[in-house]
C-alpha cells in the first residue's frame, strides 16, 4: 500500500491509497481518480517523502510509543526552562530588548498576557509559551 500526494487543476490537494505506484497509474489513465473536493478528474502526483519502515528494535523516535515521546518533550522544555534566566512580569520587554539589540541575547523566561505573546511573535520575535511548572502550581 502507498499514499500518494496528488492535487487537481483547482489546487486541491488530497491523498490517495493505492496498492502500487502502477495501480495509481493504471486508474489514472482510465479516469478512475477524481478531486473528492470538486470532483476534477485531471489529477497530478505532488513530491512527497518515502515512508521507510525498519524491521529492527532501534531507538529511533518512530520506534518509541508516543507516551514516553511526550515525557521526553515535557523533560527538554523543562530543562530549557530552568537553564532560561526568569524575567518575570518584564518577559515582553526584555525579549523586545533582546530582539532589537538594546540588551544582550540570551534565553529568558516569565509571563506575559495572549496578546502580547502575539504582537510579540508579529513582530518576529520567537517565544514559545509554557505550562507553568511543578513548583508553580499551588
Amino acid at each position: 500500500m502507498i499514499v500518494l500526494d496528488l492535487k487537481c487543476e483547482e489546487n486541491h490537494r488530497f491523498e490517495g491509497w493505492f496498492a502500487s505506484p502502477e495501480i495509481f497509474e493504471q486508474q489514472l489513465t482510465r479516469h478512475m481518480v477524481h478531486c473528492p473536493v470538486c470532483g476534477d478528474g485531471k489529477i497530478s502526483r505532488l513530491p512527497s517523502v518515502p515512508n521507510i519502515v525498519r524491521r529492527s528494535n532501534e531507538s529511533s523516535p518512530a520506534a518509541k510509543p508516543p507516551a514516553q515521546l511526550l515525557n521526553q518533550l515535557a523533560a527538554a522544555l523543562l530543562k530549557a526552562a530552568s537553564d532560561a534566566e526568569d524575567v518575570g512580569e518584564h518577559f515582553a520587554d526584555e525579549a523586545r530588548k533582546i530582539h532589537y539589540g538594546d540588551a544582550e541575547g540570551r534565553n529568558i523566561r516569565g509571563t506575559t498576557s495572549a496578546q502580547e505573546a502575539l504582537s510579540l511573535l508579529e513582530e518576529g520575535i520567537s517565544v514559545l509559551p509554557l505550562p507553568a511548572g511543578k513548583e508553580d502550581l499551588h
